[in-house]
C-alpha cells in the first residue's frame, strides 16, 4: 500500500476502499503499519481501554512500541479502568500513555454549570470532559486511531479503515472495522491480554460511572451508555457540537 501522506484537506476517500484483507487480523495490522509508515509520530491513538482498546494496544505495540496513546481522564471513570491502565503501563513500558484531563475539575464544572451536569445535559458534560480535551490533544495532529467497529451500532456501520474526520479536522484510522465482538475476545484470550473486569459483569461498553450501566445479552453493545437519554455516542465520532 502506498504510504503517501493523506491530509484532511486533500482526503478523497479510503485508500483501502476496494482492498479485501486476508490476514488473521482482518486488515488491522496492515492498516496500522500503513498509518505509522505514513504519519510516524504524527499518529495519536485515542484509547478508552475497552476490549477493542486492548487489542489495538497489542497490535500497535508490534508496529511502533513507543506509540503515543491518549486517555480522556474525565475523573469519572470506574476504578477498574484506572487499574487496567496501570497494568497496561507495566506490560508495555515503552508506550507513551498520556492521561488527558478537562480544563475544568469536577468541582469547577459543578460551580459553573450546576451539580451532576451529566444527569441534565449529558451532551454538554461530554463536550467539557471528553470532546474539548480530545480537540486539544489532536490539535495539529494529522491522524488519529480509533477502535470503532462496524458491528457496534448503526451509526458506526459505514466506518471505513481511513476516514475524513470533520470533528477534529484530521484523518481517523479505524483498523478494527471488520472485527466482531467474538473476534475481539478471541484475540484477547489467545494472547492473554489484560482487560477491564467489568466486561465479565455485563458491561460491553465502558465509559464514565454515571453514564454506564449493564446490558442484557440481547441488547446492543452501546445500550448501556446514557440510559434514559436518546444518546449512544459521546460526540467524539459525530460532526456536530
Amino acid at each position: 500500500m502506498n504510504s503517501e501522506v493523506i491530509t484532511y484537506n486533500d482526503f478523497s476517500g479510503d485508500p483501502f476502499k476496494d482492498w479485501q484483507p486476508q490476514d488473521e487480523t482482518k486488515g488491522a495490522s496492515e492498516v496500522l503499519q500503513w498509518a505509522y509508515d505514513t504519519y510516524g509520530d504524527g499518529v495519536t491513538y485515542a484509547c478508552s481501554f475497552g476490549a477493542e482498546g486492548m487489542v489495538l494496544i497489542d497490535l500497535i505495540s508490534k508496529v511502533k512500541n513507543d506509540a503515543e496513546i491518549v486517555f480522556l481522564d474525565t475523573d469519572l471513570h470506574f476504578q477498574e479502568t484506572y487499574d487496567l491502565i496501570e497494568e497496561v503501563k507495566a506490560k508495555y513500558p515503552t508506550l507513551r500513555i498520556h492521561m488527558k484531563k478537562p480544563d475544568l475539575t469536577l468541582e469547577e464544572q459543578s460551580a459553573e454549570h450546576g451539580s451532576a451536569l451529566w444527569k441534565r445535559q449529558p451532551d454538554q458534560c461530554c463536550f467539557i470532559r471528553k470532546i474539548k480535551p480530545l480537540e486539544d490533544a489532536l490539535s495539529g495532529v494529522p491522524a488519529w486511531i480509533s477502535g470503532l467497529r462496524r458491528e457496534q451500532s448503526p451509526s458506526r456501520s459505514k466506518t471505513d479503515f481511513v476516514n475524513k474526520d470533520d470533528r477534529f479536522k484530521s484523518i481517523k484510522v479505524c483498523p478494527l472495522i471488520h472485527w466482531t465482538w467474538d473476534d475481539v475476545w478471541e484475540y484477547i484470550r489467545s494472547n492473554e491480554l489484560p482487560y477491564n473486569e467489568l466486561h465479565d459483569n455485563g458491561y460491553p461498553s465502558i465509559g464514565c460511572i454515571p453514564c454506564t450501566s449493564r446490558v442484557s445479552d440481547s441488547e446492543d453493545s452501546r445500550a448501556g451508555r446514557w440510559a434514559g437519554f436518546n444518546k449512544t455516542e459521546c460526540g467524539l465520532h459525530t460532526t456536530g457540537k
